[in-house]
This record gives C-alpha cells, sequence and structure tokens, in this order.
C-alpha cells in the first residue's frame, strides 16, 4: 500500500531486556472482544447456581436468577462497561476500569448481559412501567 506523500510510517520501538521489567502487564485491561464465539460466557455462572446468590435475591424466580451471569473470581472486567456489585449492601452501578478484576468477595452482573427490566430490578428501580409489571392502556 503506498503511503501519501509527506506521511511516515512510525513502527514501534523494539522490545529491549528490560520490556518485561517494565511492562509486566501489558495489554492488561484493553478490551480486544471475544477471539470466537466459543470463548462467550466461559467466565461466569448463573446466579442460581451459586447458593449465597440464591439465598441473597430470595425474592428473584429461578427463571430471573437463570438468567443473571456472575463473573468468575479472576475474571478481568471490560473497561468502561458497566456492572453491579450484588455482594455489595445497596446495589449501584458502576463502570468499570481496565485493571479491574472479579474477586471470591465479589458477585459482579456485566449490565450487557441482562435484560433491562431485570437489570431495573437489580439497581432497585420501583417504577413498574421500567420493570414490565406496568399496565398501558
Amino acid at each position: 500500500m503506498a503511503e501519501r506523500e509527506g506521511m511516515q510510517h512510525i513502527s514501534p520501538p523494539p522490545a529491549d531486556d528490560f520490556d518485561r521489567d517494565l511492562h509486566p502487564n501489558r495489554g492488561a485491561g484493553l478490551n480486544h472482544g471475544i477471539g470466537d464465539s466459543s470463548q462467550a460466557g466461559l467466565g461466569q455462572v448463573s446466579a442460581q447456581d451459586l447458593k449465597a446468590v440464591h439465598r441473597r435475591l430470595h425474592a428473584m424466580s429461578d427463571n430471573d436468577l437463570k438468567q443473571l451471569p456472575i463473573l468468575k473470581p479472576g475474571t478481568r472486567l471490560a473497561q468502561g462497561a458497566t456492572y453491579v456489585d450484588l455482594k455489595s449492601p445497596n446495589c449501584h452501578e458502576f463502570t468499570a476500569r481496565g485493571d479491574m478484576i472479579a474477586h471470591h468477595d465479589n458477585w459482579y452482573v456485566p449490565k450487557d448481559s441482562v435484560d433491562y427490566q431485570l437489570w431495573n430490578l437489580l439497581i432497585g428501580v420501583d417504577n413498574p412501567e421500567r420493570l414490565g409489571t406496568g399496565t398501558s392502556t
């Protein structure tokens, strides 16, 4: 491919012996996407599969709990994505940084994997229309 006049192709500097020491977690927090669809969901389990979550959310139906994916410990959160920690006393949504990882003391639920009405229920919305329980005329 021909370069435009006046433009230069700048290549990254070559890695040296100290590069690994200076950047031990190179690329940590970058979202590269899922390489193939067979990798989807490997870092999560259903809320119904975890008895402690099931007890905490006892008012929710089994069907709703099946639809709640919880990240397994060690799973890196996607930078800029929205999550809620069900283990937190007041379930409020937050935006993840690229260096955040799910630990044993977290029950992170990714917003992009949950139906919006179920998400609203999780974060404490009580408006029937936003929960799908309202009546329309």
